[in-house]
């Protein structure tokens, strides 16, 4: 009697053809990802993306739930307060949930059984972006908006700083649905272009007083936070602070980056922040402001805020330029159209000490 045999068929060679990729056409996908949690689940999936992923150049730190070091949630922040430090001026006391939750079980494939991530335990942004040595491009995005403001009151600014504030651009008003309101906001037929007296009686001056000194302190704290991640990474070219709710955002190229690390940052003696220099500011307003979209802007103003004896106000014709384009591009959409029709708007001139 044969036994039978049995017989097998040659197992398969699997063949991935991923591993055909160069290293910088992968650096090239991971790079389009920027969102660093993202980049913590593509680094626990293999040797090579956790080699490669410390690699890339854009990345994008989203935080939205901070909590304090005792283990507050952010419900005790008060993250609405219309008291910016509230949040920003004691950010460096902050943890960080929810930025490291995939880097959490990550260990290093070499063996060593150690995190590829170290630290996780304080959940700072500073040093999840340690592990990045090549960053360029760098984009931190916070849960919410600085300034409290009222329901239906728009409020956006933008600055640029170097060692200090270079350009800051502030933009408000009242938002209002032109079809649902029906005529009830329509614009004044003795509008001149002048500021009309109301504006001085009802309190419209002393409410955008508020709002630039509540703008200038969101973003001159923020300034100061990023003290520690612009010197960690030397390789970054631009960088971003900005906020979930679109209220505010600091912004910093490749000159100013330069410019932060050369001089020293002049810290205001009260908070956590760096000082404010006296400024110029040049305020246009416009009562009622028909936007794209049946919109429209009740009591539209734009403020435009540069540090005092920088020339541009009134000067140097290169630096007016340069002011009036980073003005006209700070903000997209019908805010965009809003700017442009502010901009044509007769001009005041305002002064501020610094603080």
């Amino acid at each position: 009697m044969h036994t039978k045999a049995r017989i097998h068929a040659d197992p398969v060679q699997e063949f991935d053809r991923f591993d055909c990729l160069p290293d910088s056409l992968v650096l090239l996908i991971l790079n389009k990802l920027e969102d660093v949690r993202s980049l913590g689940r593509c680094s626990a999936v293999s040797k090579r993306f956790s080699g490669l992923v410390p690699l890339v150049h854009d990345v994008c730190v989203k935080i939205d739930r901070v909590v304090t070091v005792d283990g507050d949630s952010d419900d005790a922040l008060n993250l609405s307060s219309a008291k910016p430090q509230n949040i920003l001026s004691h950010l460096f006391k902050l943890m960080l949930f929810a930025i490291t939750k995939p880097f959490q079980d990550m260990r290093n494939t070499n063996g060593a059984g150690r995190p590829l991530f170290s630290q996780l335990s304080q959940h700072s942004p500073a040093q999840v972006l340690k592990n990045f040595s090549h960053v360029r491009n760098l984009r931190v995005e916070l849960p919410s908006g600085d300034v409290g403001i009222e329901e239906g009151v728009l409020l956006k600014w933008r600055a640029e700083y170097g060692s200090t504030l270079q350009n800051c651009v502030i933009l408000g008003g009242t938002l209002v649905n032109r079809k649902a309101a029906g005529n009830e906001h329509e614009p004044s037929s003795d509008d001149n272009g002048s500021m009309p007296e109301s504006f001085y009686t009802n309190g419209g001056l002393k409410l955008r007083v508020v709002w630039t000194i509540s703008c200038l302190i969101a973003a001159s704290t923020r300034h100061y936070l990023l003290r520690s991640i612009i010197n960690d990474h030397p390789t970054l070219r631009s960088l971003a602070l900005a906020d979930a709710d679109g209220q505010g955002a600091l912004c910093m190229g490749t000159e100013q980056l330069k410019d932060f690390r050369e001089h020293q940052l002049s810290a205001s003696a009260c908070s956590n922040r760096t000082h404010v220099p006296a400024c110029n500011m040049k305020l246009k307003y416009a009562p009622y402001l028909e936007l794209p979209g049946e919109l429209a802007l009740q009591g539209a103003t734009l403020l435009v805020i540069k540090p005092a004896g920088d020339g541009s106000c009134g000067g140097g014709h290169g630096s007016r330029k340069e002011t009036e384009a980073f003005v006209s591009g700070a903000f997209d959409g019908p805010l965009r159209f809003a700017v442009k029709a502010l901009m044509k708007r007769r001009t005041y001139l305002l002064e501020m000490n610094g603080f």
